[in-house]
């Protein structure tokens, strides 16, 4: 499921403080980072547990929920550019007073009227809310949901057994060679594609975590479109992944139910040891258009988690409009993310990270001057 999936699935508390409680994580609803329940993460000599941690990365990456929320693209949030600025001030403090002078518009009356307009807004939302939540409560069987499309099948309604005739016929039709040579395409039956799924998720082994590029290898070994073979095997539940990508690894759906639990433990023993040894880097980076050379220069607090400006960019949420623009139009493909250098720590009792981080981040903005025809950046006023 995707980040924008998961926030709308999320109740508005959820929502609020921006990120959700799951078995054996905490998941950031606003770019997809998962936060290990059971770790204590060292930030700048303090210890914090995950929840706490995770309250620190939404801090650190988004600023603040609201900040982030505020920012969304219209077509997400339903605002104007022009009501999204009215709130962004409205939620730093500003008086009606102060508000029309930094937008040099009207006068402090005709904020207090946009204030109604958006108190107004908040009411009808309320309404359809309610509206909404009643036709679900009406439409149990999902008739609603389903509207328009077929309603999809559960895989236990197109299940087939693996010591079948047809089992056996179904994979002689797509792997023609044997089902341990190249797929020759991928069903368009959503039978079919299930058995073939299935026989090739038994090319991963069930004790191993793998990383993205050794399942692009495997499976392009089996069908060229293996980004395709890879979300199918992701969708039906024979994969299961990190959101950032990081790590991929078997479900164990086709075994045994003692082999999938002792597989699960294995695999969760092997993901908190990585999460141990892999250290925390901060440092500054770079998203560069590679069409038009443009860079946006910012930093982290943890390089890790770089990923999750790739899923605000998929989701047309990053701050940065005009970066989101040229994304939107030009595609993933056509853009790059780059570490340009990991901060040093020192080990000295006055060291203050985040402050040598911004120190850095300037030194490689003044540096690369990533403004107009050359960035993503705007020229500070003198």
């Amino acid at each position: 499921m995707g980040v924008i999936e998961q926030f709308w699935n999320a109740s508005l508390e959820e929502a609020k403080q921006g990120y959700v409680e799951r078995p054996h994580d905490y998941l950031c609803l606003l770019c997809g980072a998962e936060v290990e329940k059971g770790i204590i993460y060292p930030v700048d000599g303090v210890l914090f547990e995950a929840s706490r941690y995770m309250r620190h990365h939404i801090e650190q990456e988004h600023g603040s929920v609201f900040a982030h929320l505020s920012g969304l693209d219209k077509r997400l949030t339903g605002l104007s550019d022009h009501q999204a600025s009215l709130l962004r001030l409205f939620f730093a403090g500003k008086t009606d007073a102060e508000v029309q002078a930094e937008l040099g518009i009207g006068s402090a009356s005709t904020i207090r009227n946009h204030r109604f307009a958006l108190k107004e807004k908040e009411r009808q939302a309320k309404v359809f809310l309610t509206l909404m939540e009643l036709l679900r409560q009406k439409d149990k069987e999902g008739a609603f949901a389903s509207a328009g499309k077929a309603r999809p099948r559960k895989q236990e309604e197109i299940q087939v057994e693996s010591d079948s005739p047809e089992y056996e016929a179904i994979l002689q039709k797509y792997f023609p060679q044997g089902k341990s040579h190249a797929l020759d395409r991928i069903p368009r039956k959503h039978k079919h594609r299930l058995v073939v799924c299935r026989e090739v998720a038994k090319r991963f082994a069930l004790d191993r975590i793998y990383t993205e590029r050794e399942i692009n290898s495997i499976l392009e070994a089996v069908y060229s479109d293996y980004v395709t073979l890879r979300r199918y095997l992701i969708d039906y539940g024979f994969l299961d992944r990190e959101a950032d990508g990081s790590a991929y690894w078997r479900t164990g759906q086709d075994s045994g139910e003692k082999e999938q639990e002792e597989m699960a433990v294995n695999r969760k023993q092997e993901l908190k040891q990585l999460y141990k040894e892999v250290k925390t880097e901060a440092g500054v980076y770079q998203i560069r258009n590679k069409v038009n050379g443009k860079v946006l220069v910012a930093s982290s607090m943890n390089l890790k988690t770089i990923n999750g400006k790739k899923f605000m960019l998929q989701h047309g949420s990053h701050p940065n409009r005009e970066l989101q623009k040229d994304w939107n139009e030009l595609g993933a493909d056509a853009f790059e993310f780059e570490v340009l250098e990991v901060l040093k720590p020192k080990d000295e009792p006055y060291f203050d990270a985040t402050d040598a981080l911004e120190k850095l981040e300037e030194k490689w903005v003044e540096k690369l001057a990533p403004y107009n025809e050359r960035g993503y950046h705007q020229a500070k006023r003198v």
